[in-house]
């Protein structure tokens, strides 16, 4: 469903029906403790693009609100864990590696 930003968002719920206007983020909703969503948040949440970027059934998305600064609105910010290698995951766009091993081509290996 699209996000107010936007983007393609399988967590983001919107349900219009008959005049009503319920939005919810269902990633935020289900965190521990419960974290509140703003349609602000959408604008600058980078689940979306990871979600694009990589399909991996085996990675956990787990969300948590930040500020950089004071004077800055509140960001979201995205911890990724790999289920079936049992590590965190320091790139969610390109993921653990070892689930979808990347083609030779972009690992820079000899291609004779």
């Amino acid at each position: 469903m699209l996000t107010p930003a936007g983007k393609e968002c399988r967590y983001f719920y919107g349900d219009y029906y008959r005049g009503r206007v319920h939005e919810e983020c269902r990633l935020l909703a289900d965190a521990i403790p419960p974290l509140t969503w703003k349609a602000s948040l959408c604008d600058t949440c980078p689940v979306p693009e990871i979600l694009q970027a990589n399909a991996c059934k085996n990675m956990v998305l787990t969300p948590s609100l930040i500020r950089p600064f004071p004077f800055i609105r509140q960001q979201v910010q995205i911890r990724a864990y790999c289920q079936k290698t049992q590590r965190a995951v320091s790139e969610p766009q390109v993921g653990c590696g070892e689930c979808h091993p990347l083609p030779a081509v972009f690992t820079g290996e000899n291609l004779d």
